[in-house]
């Protein structure tokens, strides 16, 4: 073997190694950049504290895989027969998240303190679940108050779906898909949907313009593939924008103007769709929050936001303070 030949293989094994390495430390970056993201999340709330609630209360609605999965709910102090229901659903990118981090027990206190019964779910995570798995424990959890709805004094036939973010998308996927298909069962009692930051049209999440690498992560790895031709029909099938139609309750879209995960435009095209579809809907959005805006900002248009959404859900639900 000459030595030009052991110099090109030499450089072969460099450029090998190269590769290898860089995709090492590309993929530990996005592993801190994760964690780091959670961490995040695990310490932030609302601006605003409530004191008027109890609970939570935890129950199983499901156990699956030797797993249970749970659900809390939070009620008002003042004691009433049944409760008007907020069915709550946490974020994370279908990847992470759970129903008592910080963020998500801000939220559950503070309606429950205007005087909703909140109920937090949890579901399985999209790392190692499919969005079918996700979509039947939404599906279940929901069941599980419907079902039980007397004993734990609810009021079954008073429900607003809310979601953040991925919980968002649950939220409205599940809603419009089967109101599209006229399921009965899945949609009685449902007065309305609150909706922040929600992805609407998944293949948006790969835009130019999006640059949240965990949002693309997240993406994909719920849905295990990128959005390519042998995919394009499974991204349109979970994308809930394409299931809205004019059988709908009335929506309430949330959004900050510089959300760096899911562009504004999300809740935009939403509401747009929306109308065209003779759906009543709002929007709010905050000129300029980022993803997750509530947790973050402490000022006069998040305030005004969260009233706002305390008052369309008491408008659906016909709830007097």
């Amino acid at each position: 073997m000459n030595k030009e030949m052991i110099k090109k293989i030499y450089a072969i094994i460099v450029i090998i190694f190269s590769f290898i390495w860089g995709g090492v430390i590309l993929l530990y970056g996005l592993v801190l950049y994760y964690i780091l993201y959670i961490m995040n999340l695990l310490f932030r709330k609302l601006p605003i504290d409530a004191k008027d609630y109890k609970g939570p209360y935890t129950y199983t609605y499901k156990i699956v895989e030797k797993n249970e999965l749970k659900l809390d709910i939070y009620y008002p102090k003042v004691i009433k027969e049944k409760y008007p229901v907020v069915f709550f659903t946490h974020g994370g990118g279908w990847v992470s998240g759970f129903r008592n981090q910080r963020n998500n027990i801000s939220w559950c206190r503070y309606l429950a303190s205007k005087g909703f019964a909140v109920v937090s779910i949890d579901y399985r995570l999209g790392i190692s679940h499919t969005m079918n798995d996700i979509l039947s424990d939404y599906t279940d959890a929901l069941n599980y108050i419907k079902k039980n709805a007397n004993k734990l004094y609810l009021d079954k036939d008073n429900i607003v779906l809310m979601g953040l973010s991925a919980g968002g998308h649950l939220t409205l996927l599940y809603y419009a898909y089967n109101t599209f298909l006229n399921i009965a069962d899945k949609i009685s009692g449902i007065k309305g949907l609150v909706l922040y930051y929600t992805p609407g049209n998944l293949m948006q999440l790969f835009d130019k313009n999006v640059k949240s690498v965990f949002a693309k992560v997240a993406t994909v790895t719920a849905l295990k593939g990128l959005p390519n031709k042998t995919k394009e029909g499974e991204y349109i099938y979970y994308s809930p924008f394409f299931w809205i139609n004019e059988n709908m309750k009335p929506v309430l879209l949330v959004h900050g103007q510089n959300d760096r995960t899911v562009p504004v435009s999300s809740s935009k095209e939403l509401f747009k769709r929306l109308k065209e579809k003779g759906v009543e809907a709002k929007i709010l959005i905050h000129n300029t929050g980022d993803h997750a805006f509530e947790f973050e900002n402490n000022d006069v248009q998040t305030i005004r936001i969260l009233n706002e959404t305390v008052k369309f859900i008491r408008r659906l639900t016909e709830y007097e303070d």
